[in-house]
């Protein structure tokens, strides 16, 4: 089997070549998802126009605007490469032949859900259709060696429209995150068979289109308020990325009979559990309040990592007295309220030294790599000790 050097095709967007690990693969069948109005063509537009502009032959399909449509929104990207080649259609057939003919080295589709075969008798963007389809593109893609790219909807739940079998079919799947009233997306990786998964690339919705963020902590933290009760500052770890955000917390007496629990950007029961040890391990009596936590910025976090900084914003806003705004906290919490090692400890360390925090909370039996760092790093064991660190 004879490997090629140039199977990678770099596109010139780092941020996107970070997600994949290195760039499109040559035949592979690369899946974007993501809400309605998030900018997955316009990230998908400006992509396949760097690649056109080092040399490739792209062919963009577009099942849902017209060519007059896309040239309007082509012109605003400043987007004009001569390798880029439009066709709007929604018949397979169409499109294979298309391809046939022309031999483009990248084909897009957008969007998945509105290509049909016409020798099945089941409507466009139904389950049978996204799925013959998507077989189609995928054979397409590994026998013609074209990097194929393919978006697709979300339903409300989050997870790509149609069968769960196109997800297994493809080589790569992307998400496209991020609250659309606020500016910045989070692309992350959820498959990835040419690199690493759950790396994640951020941008920031501007008029001419996707700006890259190159340093997000500094920009997570920008509108960042010091001295204010209920704020914290975690680091988590997305993919390699350390990433510090700001974690908000607001607390006050419930009104009605059942205390409201809103998180924002993590999960529900997670929320609960942690504000369950904060009663039973340090004392805080939430039992009759309305507690609502949120991840400034519009970020969705995962990471048991965040588990410290969600519980000192919260034990901060029940207080009602200021978390040090020069300390920086990580750390997953147990049940029994002690707080438990993190992975890549050394990174988190670096980031938070390098956007200015003088002091970090770490879990004590964490082992490190590193030498002496400037940053002071104390050593906690109990949620009980690091509240007592870090609220004055």
């Amino acid at each position: 089997i004879e490997l090629k050097n140039d199977q990678r095709l770099l596109s010139g967007i780092s941020e996107f070549d970070r997600v994949t690990g290195g760039g499109l693969v040559s035949g592979s069948l690369t899946l974007i998802g993501g809400d309605p109005g998030i900018g997955k063509s316009t990230l998908t537009l400006q992509l396949v126009d760097k690649l056109a502009t080092a040399g490739q032959k792209v062919l963009y399909v577009s099942g849902e605007e017209s060519p007059a449509q896309i040239k309007l929104r082509a012109q605003r990207l400043q987007v004009n490469s001569e390798n880029l080649l439009l066709l709007s259609e929604t018949i397979l057939e169409n499109v294979l032949e298309t391809v046939h003919k022309l031999s483009p080295d990248i084909l897009v589709v957008d969007s998945i859900q509105t290509i049909y075969r016409t020798d099945l008798e089941s409507a466009p963007g139904s389950v049978g259709q996204v799925r013959e389809c998507g077989a189609e593109l995928m054979r397409l893609a590994k026998t013609d060696n074209v990097a194929t790219i393919l978006i697709g909807h979300v339903t409300k739940e989050g997870v790509i429209a149609g069968p769960r079998t196109l997800e297994h079919m493809v080589d790569t799947v992307l998400y496209l995150e991020g609250e659309r009233h606020h500016a910045y997306r989070i692309l992350r990786s959820v498959k990835n068979r040419f690199g690493s998964t759950n790396e994640i690339g951020v941008f920031e919705m501007q008029e001419s289109g996707m700006a890259e963020v190159s340093n997000p902590s500094k920009v997570f933290l920008s509108e960042r308020t010091r001295e204010i009760p209920g704020s914290a500052v975690v680091c988590s770890l997305e993919g390699t990325r350390p990433l510090l955000v700001e974690i908000q917390a607001l607390v006050s007496p419930a009104s009605y009979g059942n205390p409201q629990r809103v998180p924002t950007g993590f999960n529900h029961r997670r929320l609960s559990m942690l504000l369950a040890v904060l009663e039973r391990r340090a004392g805080l009596n939430l039992g009759m309040h309305d507690v609502f936590a949120n991840i400034a910025g519009g970020l969705k976090l995962e990471e048991p990592a965040v588990d410290l900084g969600i519980a000192a914003a919260v034990a901060s806003a029940f207080r009602n007295k200021n978390a040090d705004p020069d300390t920086a906290v990580v750390g997953e919490i147990g049940l029994g309220g002690e707080i438990r090692s993190v992975s890549q400890l050394d990174k988190r360390i670096n980031e938070a030294q390098k956007l200015g925090f003088k002091r970090m909370l770490i879990p004590a039996h964490n082992q490190r790599t590193a030498g002496n760092s400037k940053i002071q790093l104390v050593e906690v064991r109990f949620l009980s000790e690091a509240l007592q660190a870090l609220i004055s």
